[in-house]
């Protein structure tokens, strides 16, 4: 809910930022015969490498934009009823509800703190991060996930949180449910 809501406030203002550049580069200033040569030229140039970086940049921010608000269908967690686990934070220690998952099934974690923030990383066994989220203290947020490999995936604090911070770490056996 917030993250759809945070997607649609973040279009209108991309939205307002663009007609404002379009506004102030249709009203812009001087008439072009003011201009000396060399400023016709540096004009021309400034304008073309303004619409140039809009080409290049403009579909990457588009393109980016098509991943939020990280819905299960767009997302790597794909579509259908998710695996649910629930995951809590402490100093020093990580408490889940289940500790085995099944692959190739989206796997939807709560994830909360009882204490301070700390970081839920999940690292497969190459320490590679393939999921992270923040644990708050009153508040839950939900991560979707879809293992596309068996094994074992540690979970790790990323977020310093005290001096056993290094100590905070479980384990998610992901294979056949």
């Amino acid at each position: 809910m917030v993250q759809t809501i945070a997607w649609q406030i973040s279009l209108v203002l991309m939205t307002l930022v663009a007609f404002g550049f379009a506004f102030v580069a249709i009203n812009s200033g001087r008439r072009e015969e003011d201009y000396s040569p060399l400023q016709k030229k540096a004009y021309r140039l400034r304008t073309r490498l303004f619409w140039g970086l809009v080409l290049v940049f403009g579909p990457a921010m588009l393109y980016t934009l098509l991943e939020l608000p990280y819905d299960a269908v767009r997302s790597r967690g794909g579509a259908g009823a998710a695996q649910v686990v629930h995951a809590t934070g402490y100093q020093w220690r990580w408490e889940l509800s289940q500790d085995h998952v099944a692959v190739n099934e989206p796997v939807e974690f709560h994830v909360t703190s009882a204490d301070v923030n700390h970081g839920f990383g999940i690292y497969d066994a190459d320490l590679h991060l393939v999921a992270q989220t923040q644990a708050m203290p009153g508040y839950t947020n939900t991560l979707r996930h879809t293992f596309t490999k068996a094994g074992t995936y540690k979970v790790l604090c990323m977020e310093y949180c005290g001096i056993a911070h290094h100590n905070m770490l479980t384990e998610i056996r992901v294979g056949a449910q």
